[in-house]
């Protein structure tokens, strides 16, 4: 039975599409193309020692070859509306310091607040849906996804799951350490380390920064970046400055670290 229910859910995925039915008008797409100056490596050989000398402290990397097919299949538009539609979640204000939280349910979200940023909206104006949900409630679909293996000694990991329409983000922030991996869409990120603090309006979004701050900066003011594929997971160390932008609407899950 359990078979069946697996290839069922596979089948629905399918048919909805490789973006999983979460579409994006052309038009909304940004931030798609740009320089990636973060260090790549391939899950599958990355060693828990090379990890930990190379980047658990220091800098951030990119894993690629991430494996969370059966994760992605359970968040494809369709099928999490239908298992999931009428559960609460929090939404959050996208700005540095996140001061509003407005309950609603997954579906209402989904059909009434997923939309592409609107240049005319402060991030403190911009809700969306990035990790207060109920653990105990969205355990079932959370314990399906596999957190990278990686360990930074001492801490222990609690996720978050996010979905947001193109063109939303969050500006910079920071905090401990965590992974972060795209499950549907794309999302550019922008880090710096702790002492580089960047110039930033904290109730701005991160695409009106994108737009009329990131074209000035030169040399050693650019920021470390990249945009993250579906499947690729992006690993940042204690205290790093970091702001995202969703090229298209994403659907994303983090899983930070606290000693």
């Amino acid at each position: 039975m359990r078979i069946l229910i697996v290839l069922l859910s596979a089948i629905k995925a399918l048919a909805q599409g490789g973006d999983g039915g979460w579409l994006t008008d052309p038009e909304y797409i940004v931030a798609e193309n740009g320089p990636c100056n973060i260090e790549r490596e391939d899950a599958g050989s990355l060693t828990q020692d090379q990890f930990e000398s190379r980047y658990a402290y220091t800098v951030p990397v990119i894993l690629t070859n991430f494996d969370n097919s059966r994760f992605r299949e359970l968040t494809a538009r369709e099928t999490i509306l239908a298992e999931w539609g009428d559960k609460e979640v929090h939404l959050n204000s996208a700005n540095t310091y996140s001061y509003r939280r407005v309950p609603t349910t997954f579906a209402t979200y989904i059909n009434d607040y997923l939309k592409p940023q609107s240049l005319d909206k402060l991030g403190n104006e911009t809700l969306y849906l990035f990790g207060d949900i109920d653990q105990k409630v969205w355990k079932p679909l959370l314990k399906q996804y596999i957190q990278p293996p990686w360990k930074v000694p001492g801490h222990t990991s609690a996720l978050s799951f996010g979905i947001a329409g193109a063109g939303t983000g969050v500006p910079f922030h920071f905090h401990g350490p965590g992974f972060a991996e795209v499950i549907y869409g794309r999302k550019r990120w922008f880090l710096y380390p702790y002492d580089e603090r960047p110039e930033f309006n904290p109730d701005n979004t991160t695409l009106e920064w994108f737009l009329h701050d990131y074209p000035k900066l030169v040399g050693d003011l650019k920021p470390f970046e990249c945009v993250l594929q579906p499947g690729e997971v992006i690993y940042f160390p204690d205290r790093w400055w970091h702001a995202t932008l969703n090229c298209e609407t994403s659907i994303f899950i983090s899983t930070f670290l606290s000693p």
